[in-house]
C-alpha cells in the first residue's frame, strides 16, 4: 500500500484501540470514592517551658557564653495536662544536649543559632514525652545571660 493511504488507516486504528481501552477501564474499574472530607481539626495549645539557660558552644568545643531562651511547645489541647507536670524532664533532656551542640554563631560567637536550638528542643521533647506529642517549638525570646 502506498504510505499516503496507510497513514490515515493507522491513525484511525490507534484512536479506536485507545478509545476502546478507555471505555473498558471505565466499565471494569469502580469509580474512585470522593475525597471531599475535610481533615479533622485538632485543637492545639502552646505551653510555656519557662526560661532555659543554655551554653553557647562553638564548633571547636569552646564555651562562648550563655543565653536565656523563652520557649513554648505546641501540643494538642488534650496533651497539655500530660506535658505540664513533666516539664522538668524536658528541661533536663535539653540541658543534656546543649553542651554538645555547637550553637554559637556570629563573628564573635555570641549569637545563638535558633534552628539548632529548636532541633534540640524537639529531640528532647520526643525523649521526654514520647513521639508525636509536641508538634513544634516556638522560641519567643533569646537574650544573653
Amino acid at each position: 500500500m502506498k504510505p499516503l493511504v496507510l497513514l490515515p488507516i493507522l491513525l484511525l486504528a490507534g484512536l479506536g484501540v485507545g478509545g476502546s481501552a478507555a471505555v473498558a477501564v471505565r466499565v471494569l474499574l469502580p469509580p474512585a470514592a470522593p475525597t471531599n472530607h475535610p481533615a479533622p481539626v485538632i485543637e492545639t495549645s502552646f505551653t510555656p517551658t519557662g526560661r532555659i539557660l543554655a551554653p553557647l558552644v562553638s564548633a571547636d568545643g569552646r564555651l562562648s557564653g550563655y543565653v536565656l531562651f523563652d520557649v513554648q511547645i505546641e501540643t494538642s489541647a488534650a496533651d497539655v495536662a500530660f506535658v505540664t507536670p513533666r516539664m522538668p524532664v524536658l528541661l533536663n533532656a535539653i540541658n543534656m544536649r546543649t553542651f554538645r551542640a555547637p550553637m554559637a554563631s556570629g563573628p564573635d560567637g555570641m549569637l545563638p543559632d535558633l534552628d539548632v536550638f529548636r532541633k534540640i528542643v524537639l529531640e528532647s521533647s520526643n525523649e521526654a514525652f514520647g513521639p508525636n506529642v509536641v508538634r513544634r517549638a516556638a522560641i519567643t525570646q533569646a537574650a544573653p545571660a
